[in-house]
């Protein structure tokens, strides 16, 4: 590694108009003159599918070194960096209603309508209670459904909180999903000006990067070659990403809108989780955040996807009562959402990160709620764990609990490997090694 006589700080950004502020990814130039690398920042996040995913399909072959069964096939080039997790059983059996919202604690709910709502801290925000306090954003949110955009009704005495949550920052203050990938891209870059200004740039096709360009000159005549490539090849991402951006939001713009809030949620699922995907790595990248959750839909979500051949109801089909067509396509689903995040992984895996890659230094959950989503099954929770946790994760394994493992259990094995003292949770018996 290069080691400068005068370093920058991590914290550097380059500032522009409007409010522009541009987190830095790690440079050389970061490191003090005459000292050894600091240790890899560790980041954890979590990818939330709703409905379940068959277990016929997605249990390994029994056998402590990983075999991957057709429908994780993606990850063949990635073995060696993931995990999968079964056996696991969820809390008591609520259906759709609150299980996303118990995704991460393994806990316990109160049934309201109202907005008394409570459920467990998530293991999410206990980790960015640890290591999150230092970023611009201490943790961040997103998902693909919201509240409003979702068709499903509330019921059963269950609050609508229940089933658009996934991270809760206390047992009493569920975590609102970012939605507008242009939000996302805003909270994390700065307040970027007026509704009018956003709606100018939008038109012209601007770009915040064009606020930051004499700063961004400055830098690089300071910084050795590898960083100087470093940090072009890093904004030529964030110019990347805030592209695809715009071109979702040109259409509130060409139809006469200015809007309040940013324009910018694309029309097809497939680069709406992607584009969502992407700002998470960045945020990884420029330590924007260490912590993040995302869901690729509400439980019981009613998403179709006629980009695989599946144009009914994800929710309706997964309630396939044993009909081979509907078992197909509910398999098909599945099979798409993890295609999706393995696209992710691997980018994780290209991405560098100091010495060594952001999959390297991370740990990504990834899973459902449910087993068979045809009877709301609790047991069988699949789980998938990318990445190595700054050192402390081997991949290839097939981790076979016990059947009807609390999934608190799991939770308590993350708390382990973040080397957090969680104390007693809810519904745990012991703690899954990770």
């Amino acid at each position: 590694m290069f080691i400068t006589k005068k370093h920058l700080s991590r914290r550097t950004v380059l500032r522009g108009a409007v409010g522009a502020a541009i987190s830095l990814p790690f440079l050389d130039a970061m490191v003090p003159a005459a000292s050894a690398a600091p240790p890899p920042q560790f980041r954890f996040g979590a990818v939330y599918v709703p409905n379940g995913i068959r277990p016929e399909i997605f249990t390994p072959p029994p056998s402590a070194r990983l075999e991957l069964p057709p429908l994780l096939q993606r990850f063949v080039p990635l073995r060696e960096h993931v995990n999968v997790v079964t056996g696991l059983r969820a809390p008591d059996p609520f259906g759709h209603h609150v299980i996303g919202s118990l995704w991460l604690s393994g806990g316990k709910a109160r049934p309201t309508q109202g907005s008394d709502v409570q459920a467990g801290q998530t293991i999410d925000q206990y980790i960015a209670d640890a290591i999150g306090r230092d970023t611009p954003l201490r943790s961040l949110e997103l998902g693909i459904e919201g509240i409003n955009t979702s068709s499903n009704s509330c019921q059963f005495g269950w609050s609508c909180l229940y089933l658009n949550t996934l991270s809760w920052q206390t047992p009493t203050m569920p975590l609102p999903n970012e939605i507008n990938p242009q939000n996302a891209f805003e909270r994390m870059f700065g307040d970027i000006g007026s509704a009018e200004e956003r709606a100018v740039r939008f038109r012209n096709k601007a770009s915040i990067l064009d606020s930051v360009i004499s700063a961004a000159s400055r830098l690089n005549s300071r910084l050795p070659p590898q960083d100087r490539s470093t940090l072009d090849e890093y904004l030529t991402n964030v110019r990347e990403v805030e592209s695809r951006i715009q071109a979702s939001g040109q259409r509130a713009d060409s139809a006469g809108e200015t809007p309040d809030a940013p324009a910018g949620i694309p029309g097809s699922y497939d680069e709406h989780v992607r584009v969502m995907y992407d700002l998470i790595a960045l945020a990884w990248r420029a330590d924007i955040t260490r912590v993040t959750t995302f869901m690729n839909g509400v439980e019981a979500s009613s998403i179709g996807y006629p980009q695989i051949g599946v144009p009914e109801s994800h929710h309706i089909v997964s309630h396939h009562g044993g009909v081979a067509s509907s078992i197909e396509k509910y398999a098909k689903i599945n099979a798409y959402h993890l295609s999706l995040f393995g696209d992710f992984v691997e980018k994780l895996r290209t991405t560098p990160d100091g010495d060594g890659s952001l999959l390297d230094h991370s740990l990504v959950m990834y899973g459902s709620g449910m087993g068979n989503g045809d009877k709301h099954d609790q047991n069988w929770v699949p789980i998938v764990l990318a990445g190595h946790a700054a050192g402390r994760v081997k991949g290839g394994r097939h981790i076979a609990t016990p059947f009807q493992t609390p999934l608190a259990n799991l939770i308590a094995g993350l708390g382990q490997v973040a080397g957090l003292e969680l104390g007693p949770l809810d519904n745990a018996t012991g703690v899954v090694e990770i």
